[in-house]
């Protein structure tokens, strides 16, 4: 699995329904992630394999995720951080096989040691596309119909920030807290 793709399910989670909501640019490198966000973090896939996730600075600002789900070779994927709102949010550039652009999406760290990650719900972005409250159009890519939003940040944070919205987010993973490994 793709390092991509773990932030898709992770950090990102996969496509889920076979769509994804894509955009032109990435949030900008201007923000620390939360102190928590950084470690190792574990969780089980929708099959009940075993995922390892470890999250480390990679520079001022950005962030590598790096996976290892059970069986498949170690995948990474660099990503930047923005907080809006009540929400942060995550993004990272898609191979080109999946069209180049950027992935988003939120994530919070929960007082119980959770990290929970949410992806865009395709057809809630669609029906905005559709009323004109975002900009963009539906594009055919390889795991099947999505969206690109062609809005500026400042726009769709409008758009994700708004209550009324709120259902727009649809929980993707669940992940806790590594255990420290102890050296006999």
């Amino acid at each position: 699995m793709n390092a991509w793709r773990l932030l898709l399910i992770a950090l990102s989670s996969l496509l889920l329904g076979g769509c994804l909501v894509s955009f032109n640019a990435p949030l900008p490198a201007s923000q620390a992630a939360p102190a928590g966000l950084v470690g190792r973090w574990v969780s089980k896939d929708a099959w009940g394999q075993h995922l390892a996730l470890s999250i480390k600075r990679n520079g001022a600002d950005h962030y590598l995720a790096i996976s290892t789900p059970a069986g498949q070779p170690r995948d990474e994927v660099g990503f930047t951080v923005a907080g809006h709102g009540s929400r942060w949010y995550a993004s990272a550039r898609m191979p080109a096989d999946y069209g180049g652009q950027y992935a988003l999406v939120g994530f919070e760290l929960t007082d119980d040691g959770a990290l929970v990650v949410y992806n865009l719900d395709v057809d809630r972005v669609r029906q905005a596309l559709q009323q004109q409250a975002l900009r963009g159009e539906g594009v055919d890519g390889k795991e099947g119909e999505g969206v690109r939003v062609d809005s500026d940040l400042d726009q769709v944070f409008a758009y994700l920030d708004d209550p009324a919205n709120s259902d727009v987010f649809v929980e993707i993973a669940r992940y806790t807290r590594a255990k420290p490994i102890r050296k006999s």
